[in-house]
């Protein structure tokens, strides 16, 4: 290996000073566009032709470094579990670094990102490595018996076809009208889909909110199988401004939670990172609906967390917290708290729940009732 001053025009590897080969597409692709490579270090990178694509390309790296391992990526620290580098002016058609940004006359301004798991991390994927590759996405079996279906992979778009570009009134229509199809069609045209819906989430009208976070949800779900990049940046975006007490957060806690619970196998480990926003009355009902619609794929997820710190909650002087509770509750078979959910079986009082965005009209005891039955399911069928 020579010095850089030798071989300034050869990439190399920030952790080793290696020089690496041309990133290639993977033989099995399963996640976005990036081209990606593996130092003899054991670093994985990946090539973004433009530079503009940090959070989808560091994603992209780190789940490859986890062999795809989602809930093992988005469980790791950086520095405590892994180390990040970059080498920019890279060009990717030559496999060069370009010091100067300009080759022959084009401009060049491409990007390598690196990231290399610790030892131990590392050492961890291997283990889990044979694994893993028996376990095909057909079925997901929860603790409980619950089995949660494979989500089918987008078919590919005829490359022929005239691409369109996303407007904010053809959005905002197709969001209204929950043509989801439409609005994953354009999204494959137009990546602008994604940030005209959450400027949707702005509406005074709740049930609105709950419509728009429900599409989001089911947008992002069917287009995270090919580009689950842009929307992990979502997720992470849409928590920081949940966490800025300067900006409202209308609707954004509830479209975590129907992103969440659209693709549980990819985003699951966001889950207890909801629980952070149960504290604040604002948020606390969206909590809450967020918590409800994950367990109806997922419960063992929902178990994984402190759940038994919403018990009290049963309790709360506001009908609808009541009400999401025990939907929550019954769904994941919590029979730590059936004498709290039979001692509402009388409680008559009125609220509205959205399902799938759509608003029901309920009350608690009939609620009270719907969790009795289902945490004793399983019991009644095996009569």
């Amino acid at each position: 290996m020579g010095s850089k001053a030798e071989s300034a025009l050869k990439p190399w590897c920030p952790f080793c000073g290696m020089d690496v080969g041309k990133p290639t597409e993977g033989i099995q692709r399963k996640m976005r566009e990036f081209p990606m490579g593996i130092c003899e270090c054991g670093a994985v990178y990946v090539s973004d032709t433009t530079g503009h694509n940090i959070g989808a390309a560091m994603v992209e790296c780190l789940v490859i470094a986890c062999n795809n391992q989602w809930d093992l990526a988005w469980e790791l620290i950086p520095e405590d579990d892994y180390l990040t580098g970059t080498l920019e002016n890279y060009d990717e058609v030559t496999h060069q670094v370009v010091p100067k940004r300009n080759l022959d006359g084009r401009a060049v301004r491409g990007v390598l990102y690196f990231v290399r798991l610790h030892k131990e991390m590392a050492e961890l994927v291997k283990r889990f490595e044979h694994k893993l590759s028996a376990e095909q996405p057909v079925l997901v079996n929860d603790e409980s018996g619950h089995s949660e279906p494979a989500v089918a992979v987008e078919p590919d778009r005829d490359p022929k076809r005239t691409k369109k570009r996303a407007d904010k009134q053809v959005v905002k229509q197709l969001a209204k009208s929950r043509d989801i199809s439409a609005l994953v069609d354009l999204y494959l045209d137009d990546r602008k889909v994604l940030p005209f819906l959450q400027r949707l989430l702005y509406e005074p009208d709740p049930g609105a909110r709950y419509s728009i976070a429900w599409v989001i949800g089911q947008v992002c779900g069917r287009v995270a199988i090919r580009e689950p990049g842009p929307v992990a940046d979502l997720l992470h975006r849409l928590f920081e401004a949940c966490s800025d007490s300067a900006a409202s957060s209308w609707g954004m806690v509830e479209t975590i939670g129907a992103i969440i619970a659209a693709r549980p196998d990819i985003y699951g480990a966001f889950t207890r990172h909801l629980f952070n926003f149960m504290g604040d009355p604002a948020t606390r009902e969206a909590v809450l609906w967020g918590l409800g619609e994950i367990a109806a794929t997922r419960p063992d997820l929902i178990r994984k967390t402190p759940f038994y710190s919403l018990f009290p909650v049963l309790n709360h002087s506001d009908p609808v917290l009541r009400g999401l509770t025990l939907r929550l509750l019954g769904r994941i078979q919590a029979k730590e708290a059936a004498f709290q959910i039979l001692g509402l079986q009388h409680d008559i009082a009125p609220l509205t729940l959205y399902e799938q965005g759509v608003p029901l009209a309920t009350t608690v005891a009939e609620l009270s009732a719907q969790a009795t039955r289902t945490l004793y399911k399983e019991e009644g069928n095996g009569k």
